[in-house]
């Protein structure tokens, strides 16, 4: 397996930056009307869907590198 080197990672932020960037430069009231709704959920959800992203992320890491 090969270790991921720096030009790479810095590819894997640059393109994270580029995804996240896309809602909110595109549908700008729309984010902001999720954001909000986000805002007022408890704890507990909002660490049930941040676990679960991490899980899907890591998943599909595992499945593209295999």
């Amino acid at each position: 397996m090969e270790i991921l080197t720096m030009p790479g990672l810095l590819t894997v932020l640059a393109v994270v930056f580029i995804i996240e960037g896309l809602l909110p430069a595109l549908f700008p009231n729309k984010w902001r009307a999720y954001i909000q709704q986000l805002a007022s959920q408890p704890s507990g959800t909002i660490r049930t869907i941040g676990l679960f992203m991490v899980f899907i992320g890591v998943l599909v890491l595992v499945i593209v590198r295999s």
